[in-house]
């Protein structure tokens, strides 16, 4: 026998509830209408990697196989008259490849290259580090930075991609200390060497895609943000800012600062003589009294207040800051690990981007700084 409903008592409704209710609603309808935020996982999907054998600077992801077995690799045709390469990089969405030979880990190079405000997911990074007690600590030291900046950084934050190699040579010199870096006994070997990590790093990594190359010395820890930008603006072949170095000056007794790269430089008499009775072996080399060449040094053109894009012609560059268009390599400038019109590794580079057709261009009153060790 069915119960008789009693009366039915209704529940009233708190204010608290309504206005609760009344804030979702308005929520949502602001998500619903408001414009979305950049969407760097788009783009960064749509140029991502679809097999190993793409370009390395493509970011890669692994396409799930179908029965355990992954399909062939594909046939993929670069029509490198599409890769553009002008004064607004930024605007045209290129490619910067960003090459750092590097045996020791200096924080500030790291936070310096955070700081770049060229858009992160255009920029590669590609690194070469030797086996040898400081280059493994480097290794491990730059490996923790990448993890938390592609792992745990902001979207807008992560590379496009990152490259590590391991390099197999054995090291030239001892040690990477400053004075026993740039001992004249000790130059041919080493820069030979860096040519070498150089080129690997280079022929490795240089996709079809890229259209700018930023050599950066592990060691450069402050540039303007817009520095490849700023660079890209000239349209040069290459193109070299000044790169000095801070320290602190004990008869001032304050923070002063110097020269530092003496390898971008307009040629001159006195050395392409010097040059003309040397071996077949011997090269020349700059910043030393034991080799008096005359050059004019672009390290000592810096005009205190003068526009920073004013442009000189080079013969020969450095590498601490040097951004080349990619069609220069690709052209086959590389790095002579051998004497090059007794020329090596950057100078050499500079000879042999001339003999194909390019010009080096070096901005004199566009500083960059070196770590002072």
């Amino acid at each position: 026998m069915a119960r008789p409903l009693g009366p039915v008592r209704l529940r009233r409704t708190s204010p608290g509830t309504i206005i609760v209710g009344l804030c979702l609603v308005l929520v949502i309808l602001y998500l619903l209408v408001s414009p979305s935020a950049p969407d760097f996982s788009a783009a960064r999907k749509a140029t991502a990697a679809l097999h190993p054998l793409s370009p390395p600077t493509s970011p890669f992801r692994k396409s799930s196989a179908v029965g355990g077995k992954s399909g062939p690799p594909p046939v993929t045709r670069y029509n490198l008259n599409n890769v553009t390469i002008t004064n607004d990089p930024v605007a045209n969405r290129e490619n910067v490849l960003v090459l750092t030979p590097m045996a020791r880990f200096y924080q500030g190079y790291w936070d310096n290259l955070l700081k770049l405000s060229y858009p992160h997911e255009l920029i590669t990074l590609g690194f070469i580090l030797p086996k040898t007690k400081e280059g493994n600590a480097a290794t491990i030291e730059l490996q923790k930075q990448i993890a938390k900046i592609q792992k745990h950084g902001l979207e807008k934050e992560r590379f496009k991609s990152i490259i590590i190699l391991r390099q197999d040579i054995d090291p030239p010199i001892p040690s990477q200390d400053e004075s026993e870096r740039h001992k004249m006994a000790n130059q041919k070997a080493r820069r030979a060497a860096m040519a070498k990590a150089r080129n690997s790093l280079l022929f490795t990594t240089l996709g079809p895609d890229t259209s700018w190359v930023l050599w950066l010395d592990a060691d450069i820890i402050e540039t303007p943000p817009t520095l490849i930008q700023d660079l890209a603006s000239h349209s040069k072949p290459l193109t070299v800012p000044n790169c000095f170095q801070r320290f602190y000056n004990d008869e001032k007794k304050a923070m002063d600062e110097r020269p530092y790269d003496f390898n971008n430089w307009q040629d001159s008499p006195t050395a392409q003589e010097l040059a003309s009775k040397m071996g077949k072996d011997d090269i020349l080399l700059e910043g030393y009294a034991d080799m008096a060449t005359y050059r004019a040094l672009m390290a000592y053109m810096y005009e205190a207040g003068a526009d920073i894009h004013t442009e000189v012609p080079l013969d020969g560059v450095g590498g601490t800051a040097l951004l080349v268009k990619a069609e220069v390599h690709r052209d086959g400038a590389m790095f002579p690990a051998f004497p090059f019109y007794h020329l090596i590794e950057t100078e050499g580079f500079a000879k042999m981007a001339k003999r194909l057709g390019w010009q080096a261009t070096g901005l004199p009153n566009y500083k960059v700084y070196h770590y002072n060790e």
